[in-house]
């Protein structure tokens, strides 16, 4: 049994397929299939069930996996504390967002105070955050969904509340609010599958139980406003695009939507088992330690403002 072989039963475990697995570690599938066999062969048990060309984890690959991952996890922790002794440099934080939009400032503010750190961003969506803190390949998490990974760790930074915005001359530009009964028919702009707008627009939609008509799906949440500005459909932003004056830019006319928990919580999430530099400590200390955003969701006892800008 060597490193080679735990590292390639790792990958095979996590995608339940020879091919998928192979493609990832850049090898040849007959290969993997040969080390497979070899470690099992070490080990004197069959590690996956086997139907075809299905595989499936069985229940002693369940149990040796967790020990797999763990001794992985601890040999990926030692590289990396020998590296931070080794280096002169501040060390390396690395951190994932599903927005850039939402964590550029906080780099860009954290990167001045400590301009020796070497910082290292990461576009996810909420499955593939998951997978990152289990593999320890992100230090932190910027999610605007909740994480459902064990042995993870979190603190609540922002909370802020999500506009509808619509093209300039829609029938809603102008309107205070809208429910989501007035707008059923409407086309909506919004991302795939697995990110937090998608998510937020589902769940509004079933709490009525109604569908969104969907006009646009994409996987760069950025884009959305563009869209919506260009007449495609309508859509779900966060107010802190509102603030940032993205309007001038990308004009869209903003609406309130009368609609209980229509906002965004987005909160700082690490595996409390993973080793954190000297930078990834300082990282977490900055960005718990002040304001995230300006912007945060209205007091409900105050008056709605006005919906166009």
């Amino acid at each position: 049994m060597d490193l080679l072989q735990l590292r390639y039963f790792q990958a095979v475990a996590r995608f339940e397929h020879i091919s998928r697995a192979a493609e990832e570690l850049h090898v040849a599938q007959p290969s993997l299939s040969r080390t497979i066999a070899r470690l099992e062969a070490d080990l004197g048990t069959p590690l996956f069930d086997r139907q075809g060309r299905r595989i499936r984890l069985n229940q002693y690959g369940v149990v040796f996996l967790a020990h797999v991952d763990r001794a992985l996890s601890e040999l990926d922790d030692a590289r990396r504390v020998l590296r931070d002794a080794r280096d002169t440099a501040f060390g390396r934080v690395s951190v994932a967002s599903e927005t850039l939009l939402t964590i550029t400032h906080v780099l860009g503010s954290f990167r001045a105070a400590y301009p020796r750190a070497n910082v290292r961003l990461y576009q996810s969506n909420a499955e593939e955050m998951d997978r990152q803190l289990r593999a320890r390949e992100v230090d932190f998490c910027v999610a605007s969904q909740p994480l459902t990974g064990t042995n993870l760790d979190s603190i609540e930074l922002a909370r802020e509340e999500v506009l509808l915005a619509v093209p300039r001359g829609h029938w809603l530009d102008g309107q205070d609010s809208v429910t989501i009964r007035e707008i059923a028919t409407e086309p909506f702009v919004t991302t795939r599958p697995g990110q937090w707008q998608r998510a937020l627009l589902g769940r509004l939609f079933a709490a009525e139980g109604l569908t969104p008509l969907l006009s646009c799906e994409g996987d760069e949440p950025g884009a959305s406003q563009d869209m919506i500005s260009a007449g495609l459909g309508i859509g779900l932003i966060p107010a802190i695009s509102r603030q940032a004056g993205t309007e001038s830019q990308v004009p869209v006319a903003w609406v309130h939507l009368d609609a209980p928990d229509c906002h965004r919580v987005l909160t700082l999430v690490w595996n409390r088992d993973t080793y954190l530099s000297d930078a990834a400590l300082k990282f977490r200390e900055f960005t718990t330690s002040r304001p995230f955003m300006t912007h945060r969701l209205p007091d409900p006892r105050r008056g709605r403002r006005g919906g166009r800008t």
